[in-house]
């Protein structure tokens, strides 16, 4: 069974920084694809960035696209979420989630650490 935990979340100003983390474990992670969702309250959850486990491709929505970056140590089985420049709109409950490579689908999925940016 897959098991996501996903840690570093806060509270940080306008213009600052965060680094989340999401630990991996119960699976080997060749064949998935890693991602980052967020939800802010009331609003539906929205994609963020996603990961190909084996050889690294990265893809991100418009709105965090170039502010930040998503990562992965395969030797930790752990993927993280840089995220810069950060505005009051980034804030939302962020999960880490994961799906096999041959599925649209995300099977699994964290249970969320809060981002709050305070302008």
């Amino acid at each position: 069974q897959v098991q996501l935990v996903e840690s570093g979340g806060g509270l940080v100003t306008a213009g600052g920084s965060l680094r989340l983390s999401c630990a991996a474990s119960g699976r080997t992670f060749n064949m998935y694809v890693m991602a980052w969702f967020r939800q802010a309250t009331g609003k539906e959850r929205e994609f963020v960035a996603e990961i190909w486990w084996s050889g690294g491709s990265s893809y991100y929505a418009n709105s965090v696209k170039g502010r930040f970056t998503i990562s992965r140590d395969t030797a930790k089985n752990t993927v993280y979420l840089q995220m810069n420049s950060l505005k009051p709109e980034d804030t939302a409950v962020y999960y880490c989630a994961a799906r096999k490579t041959v599925s649209s689908l995300y099977d699994y999925w964290g249970q969320g650490t809060q981002v709050t940016v305070s302008s």
